[in-house]
């Protein structure tokens, strides 16, 4: 939240942290942020980012009680860029169809009635479709 709200840095913009690892030891923390724009907007961004990580650092002590505040890196997580380009080339080998869709009747005022396929003609009683489609949970009189 502190690189979202605190940093006044024009550098810092459109920084998302993906993930963070800290190590065993709580000495060092590897903070991987997404940047969105050019690479010469990454590394503005993470260039800033390493100019702020001493106040960033100082946030983070006083948020957690350790006898080591981890010393903060940051790297570049380049995995939602590669996912976009291979969506998008995905997209241009395999391009969706367009979806086709039942010819209506145009007709003014007419509404559409689906074809009838005489299907709804063979059942005579509800009824009847739901009781053999629904075992019988009452017990029976030899299971007493």
């Amino acid at each position: 939240m502190a690189i979202l709200t605190e940093l006044r840095d024009p550098r810092i913009q459109d920084v998302t942290v993906t993930h963070v690892e800290v190590s065993p030891d709580m000495r060092h923390a590897k903070i991987q942020v997404s940047v969105m724009g050019d690479e010469a907007k990454e590394r503005l961004a993470l260039r800033g980012l390493e100019h702020a990580s001493g106040f960033l650092q100082q946030k983070v002590a006083r948020r957690i009680e350790t006898r080591y505040t981890p010393r903060l890196h940051f790297a570049l997580d380049k995995g939602v860029k590669h996912s976009i380009e291979v969506a998008r080339i995905l997209g241009e080998l395999f391009p969706t169809p367009p979806a086709t869709s039942e010819e209506v009747p145009q007709d003014e005022g007419a509404e559409y009635e689906p074809p009838d396929d005489g299907a709804l003609d063979q059942v005579e009683d509800l009824d009847q479709v739901e009781d053999a489609a629904e075992p019988d949970s009452r017990p029976k009189a030899s299971d007493e």
